[in-house]
């Protein structure tokens, strides 16, 4: 895994003030060879570390509103009442509703040219490459968290991200534990065009051809399915956008052609699309004909991200009709809470210590079995 430690630590005192679309301030392994000159400054920051109490850190997340992209600002906050009790560090957070503002947030943190800050960011979207840049340029060390963009991540102090791929390969290991055989038909809900629904179709595939393990094993080889079948076999929705509406509508429409009625797997690559699906099977959209062909093939469906709600469907509070009916239900981990690692790196940064660049957070999957042991987010 690669490690590297870049720029020297930026120190001094400040206070500091943004007027923005949304802004909080709370009170409260081994590395790879350096490039020249970083031992130096790994050295300058570490007894600057010493010296000094006082860096301000801002967290830039998408707004606290609702699911998993809202529940990042929360536990970011969280994060940051941590760090401004403990004193030695100063941090604020703040929300974006879209690229454009968070743009323009990066652009008015650099033209106030303080050299005592760091900056912590969930970039809104791919666009915000060119401030990030920015922030490179200028010399302030940033961490990178869930959205990583490929033209930056080599400059960023940490790029840190649930394992994408893990989640695709979670989802191809329940449903071959469950019986699912090469070229049985597969009906894949997407996210969005970005390289997070990239990376989670990739490791659904690649666990399926065998070159991608989950969990310590790979494939059998008696399981593994060729590159057409693969092809062939898995059907993909488009852009959902992440959206509960969306996923809904489409699932009624997939249900409204009665040879769809027979797919059995379905990898929803969020908890939302999941939930959506659900309600799709829980509502009066689909004929009664339809869902019971549906459903007397006893499928499966898989989610991601840790949504309290569809933990609540894997403890028997909700849906419990429809889950009794289905052959198997299943969320791989990949909470929001993340983004308060990512602030740890940036503090232990700060603090001289080595940080690992790529930091991907492993993933677990969750079904009624262990659904006790995680904690869901609203």
């Amino acid at each position: 895994m690669k490690k590297r430690i870049i720029s020297g630590l930026l120190t001094g005192v400040m206070a500091l003030s943004l007027a923005a679309c949304g802004s909080s301030t709370d009170n409260a392994g081994a590395a790879v060879p350096e490039a020249s000159g970083a031992a130096d400054q790994k050295a300058e920051a570490t007894a600057a570390a010493g010296e000094s109490a006082s860096t301000h850190i801002y967290v830039l997340t998408a707004p606290e509103d609702h699911g998993w992209t809202g529940s990042v600002a929360t536990f970011a906050k969280e994060k940051v009442e941590e760090v401004n009790s403990e004193g030695k560090y100063s941090a604020e957070v703040i929300t974006c509703d879209d690229a454009s503002y968070q743009i323009n947030q990066i652009e008015d943190i650099i033209a106030k040219g303080e050299k005592d800050i760091a900056v912590v960011i969930q970039p809104i979207d791919d666009t915000v490459q060119s401030a990030i840049q920015e922030l490179v340029d200028a010399g302030v060390p940033y961490v990178a968290f869930d959205r990583i963009i490929d033209g930056v991540q080599d400059s960023a102090v940490a790029n840190v991200k649930g394992d994408n791929e893990g989640i695709g390969a979670g989802s191809a290991a329940y449903f071959v534990s469950l019986g699912l055989k090469p070229g049985d038909k597969v009906y894949v809900y997407e996210g969005d065009t970005s390289s997070v629904t990239t990376l989670r179709n990739q490791g659904f595939t690649e666990y399926l051809t065998g070159e991608l393990e989950f969990d310590g094993q790979k494939i059998a080889d008696d399981a593994k399915w060729t590159e057409d079948q693969v092809n062939s076999s898995i059907t993909y929705s488009g852009a959902m956008n992440w959206s509960r509406s969306d996923t809904k509508a489409s699932f009624e429409t997939l249900m409204g052609d009665n040879s769809n009625t027979s797919i059995k797997w379905i990898y929803a690559e969020d908890d939302e699309l999941g939930m959506g699906i659900l309600e799709a099977l829980n509502g009066g959209g689909i004929e009664d004909s339809a869902k019971e062909a549906f459903l007397g093939n006893k499928p499966v469906i898989t989610g991601c991200g840790g949504l309290d709600e569809f933990y609540g469907v894997l403890r028997g509070e909700s849906y419990g009709d429809i889950y009794g009916q289905l052959g198997g239900l299943m969320s791989v981990t990949y909470s929001p809470s993340m983004i308060q690692t990512a602030i740890a790196d940036m503090v232990d940064y700060l603090d001289g210590k080595e940080v690992t660049q790529d930091h991907v957070i492993e993933c677990k999957n969750v079904t009624a079995d262990n659904v006790s042991e995680f904690k869901g987010f609203n």
